[in-house]
Parts: C-alpha cells; structure tokens; sequence
C-alpha cells in the first residue's frame, strides 16, 4: 500500500531514477542521427525495429549491457542476453527467429560463463544462434546481442495507444531478485515450454486485435516504462501504484526500480481488458489495470487515498524524444 508515502516525494525518485535516467540519453541520439524519419513500418523510439516483409513484417533489436553487469553475474547477463531480446520481439507482437552476440573478454575463461548463459537460453526459449563476433583479448568484458523476428500484419507499437484506453501491467511475480541487483528473475531454473508458452501471449494478443500498444517492462521499471509509452502515443495517464501487480513481501520503492524478467505494459480499449487479463491469468501471470490513458500528455501517479503526483509534463520536454508524429499503421503496418 502506497499509505505512509510522501506520493511527491516518491514521483521525483521515480523521474530521477537511474534507469529513466539511461533513457533520457536516447533522445540526444535521436537527434545526432536524424532519426525522426520514417525509416520501418513504426517510428524509432519502439522495442524493434519493424520493416515491412510480404504479408508481415521483421523485426530487429539489439540489446548491450553495462561491463559492470556483465562483470558481476556474467552467467545471467549471457542469459539476458537472450532474454530481453526475445521480450523486445514479443512486445511488437512477433516471434524471434535466431539471434547474434558481440562478445569481448580478457580471456576465454572470463567468456566462459558469458557463453553458457547464452547457450542454456537460447536452449530454453528454442532459438538458435546463428553467429556474431568474438574477441577473447579485450580489457575488460562487454556484450551486446542482437535478435531477428517475425510479426505478421497487426504489430504492437508504443505509437497507438489512445486516450481512454486501460493501462494493463502483466508481470510474472514467480521470481527472485537477484540480490542485491534490481533484477527480479523469474526465467531461469524455469521449465522451456512455460518460458515459451508465456511469450506467446503477446504475438496471440496481436493477432487477436485485442491490444492496442504495448511496451516491455525495462530497467526504467514500472513507471518509467510507462512513460515512454505515453510519450511515443501523445497521451497522458494516472497509474495507480497500488493496483501495480507485486510480489508478497517486496517494498513498493524497490519494486518500482526492478527490471522483472517478464513484464509487459499494454495499452488496451475497455471492451477487450477482461479478455487480455484472462489471457494472462490463464496461465498464472498477474495482470491488473493500473491506470486509464486521457489526452493531457501528463504522466501522474495516484496514491491509495487518490492524490496524484505529476511524474512528467511531456508538453513541457521530452524524455526520449520519440513522440508520435503523425504515423499510423494504415499502410505503414496494420495495427489493430
């Protein structure tokens, strides 16, 4: 319960966060590389690249990690290599197809455990790797992994969400966090056809036409996620922190900042939210509505007696500088 909290004092920690801080760098790359130009069947800004292909389309992403991750839990970050790329795919709707890594270390041993997280996720989510680039006499260990994919004609997007829609969070609280990390894992250790089968759902939500936009939870965590999303569509929205799906147990200021292994943002019309949430709970995801999208292009939290704090004003200034402008999918890739 958000009882107790300075609502204030909390939306500031959220819009100075670390992880939102990582994103507000995007927007200054969008501007150097000339990026707000049509160039796929979305706008840059979204969880992949999309190009139109016969009757659907690719989709491209790429993922790095920072060298201290990478130097902490080398094994896990070899593993998310895999993991977040594939989550990126399904948030547009699609399904992966092989992935490539860039990897640099000291040594053949300090690669080892790199290359078997890398190895036993492909195994589980069952996509090969097909390639990429290696160098075993670097300074230090880095990683970067890139993934293809296939969508067919109805794509998810961070670009289409409206006002009045619901905002649903669909996060698997089956986890751990890998202390003292805000990495909540609920992937390894996990059995394949539960990790494959829960992937699934978005590319199924897609082709249902039952959501609208969606987004996968990043290490911006809930909120900053969110904002991102309402950023790229041009709309606003109050989430209310307490309707956040949350593990027992877990304080509200950390679950905030966590990066969750399998957690999505969807932006979906009322008519269609039971039907979307029973998707997930079929399979014993949380999902909740946590907010409702309006047209003020603020984002607000709301607390459990029903103050709000504003979060960001996107009138005001961006925060990845993706905004929509102008792009539908007529034509450009059939949205729901």
């Amino acid at each position: 319960m958000t009882a107790g909290f300075d609502i204030h004092a909390l939306a500031g920690q959220i819009r100075d966060a670390r992880g939102v801080a990582h994103k507000r760098d995007i927007d200054a790359v969008v501007a150097r590389l000339g990026l707000g130009s049509l160039h796929g069947a979305v706008p840059v800004g979204d969880d992949c690249a999309a190009l139109p292909d016969g009757d659907g389309h690719l989709l491209f992403a790429i993922e790095g990690f920072l060298d201290s991750f990478v130097a902490a839990d080398p094994y896990f970050a070899g593993y998310c290599g895999i993991m977040v790329n594939l989550s990126d795919i399904a948030a547009m709707g699609g399904r992966p197809l092989a992935v490539v890594d860039a990897l640099w270390s000291r040594d053949a041993a300090a690669a080892d455990p790199i290359l078997a997280g890398l190895s036993d996720a492909a195994a589980l989510y069952g996509v090969p790797i097909v390639g990429g680039h290696t160098n075993t006499r670097a300074e230090a260990s880095n990683l970067a992994v890139a993934v293809l994919g296939r969508a067919g004609p109805r794509l998810l997007t961070s670009f289409e969400a409206a006002p009045g829609d619901d905002l649903v969070a669909a996060i698997d609280l089956r986890g751990r966090f890998r202390d003292p990390y805000p990495y909540w894992d609920a992937s390894t250790g996990k059995a394949a056809a539960r990790l494959r089968g829960d992937l699934a759902l978005l590319p199924g939500l897609a082709e249902a036409g039952l959501c609208r936009a969606a987004k996968d939870i990043s290490m911006a965590g809930v909120v900053g996620t969110a904002l991102m999303l309402l950023e790229c569509s041009s709309v606003g929205g109050a989430i209310d922190l307490d309707a956040i799906p949350r593990p027992a147990g877990v304080p509200l200021a950390r679950w905030l900042t966590a990066f969750p292994s399998f957690g999505y943002l969807l932006s979906v019309r009322p008519d269609c939210t039971h039907d979307v949430r029973a998707r997930f709970a079929e399979r014993d995801i949380a999902a909740a509505t946590v907010g409702k999208l309006d047209a003020s292009r603020v984002a607000r939290v709301r607390d459990a007696s029903g103050g709000e704090a504003e979060v960001w004003d996107f009138a005001v200034g961006p925060l990845i500088g993706c905004g929509q402008i102008g792009y539908g999918q007529d034509g450009l890739g059939a949205g729901p």
